[in-house]
């Protein structure tokens, strides 16, 4: 809660009983508590006109899936290394360019190279 341990929130509540007294601290303390009720209150009728704005689709989506703070960008970046799809434009560039560096003739559009190992490596020797 706004980087406030509960140590640190007893003496700010200390300080503020004795800045305020005795005798406006039951006024104050109502105000609170009928604020934190208020906001509740429009925070519950925003969630309802929201839920029946969309409608029932969208009524079983999980929004703590789509939490930014879910996202491990190792796992996303794994995931992305271990695809299998077709290989991008850029590899096969990559790999002509490669090749004729090397002298090599330029491999297929399409091959894939075995993980850890350039087209055409065997030939290259």
């Amino acid at each position: 809660m706004f980087g406030i341990n509960g140590w640190e929130l007893v003496i700010i509540l200390v300080v503020a009983m004795l800045v305020i007294g005795p005798e406006r601290l039951p006024v104050y303390a109502e105000q609170l508590g009928s604020l934190v009720r208020r906001g509740r209150d429009l925070l519950q009728n925003a969630k309802a006109r929201v839920d029946d704005e969309l409608g029932p689709e969208f009524s079983d989506v999980d929004w703590s899936k789509l939490d930014p703070r879910q996202y491990d960008p190792r796992k996303i970046v794994r995931d992305a290394l271990m695809d299998d799809g077709p290989p991008s434009a850029y590899a096969a560039t990559a790999a002509a360019q490669a090749a004729e560096r090397n002298g090599t003739p330029a491999p297929p559009a399409g091959a894939v190279a075995e993980p850890g190992k350039a087209p055409y490596d065997d030939e290259a020797t």
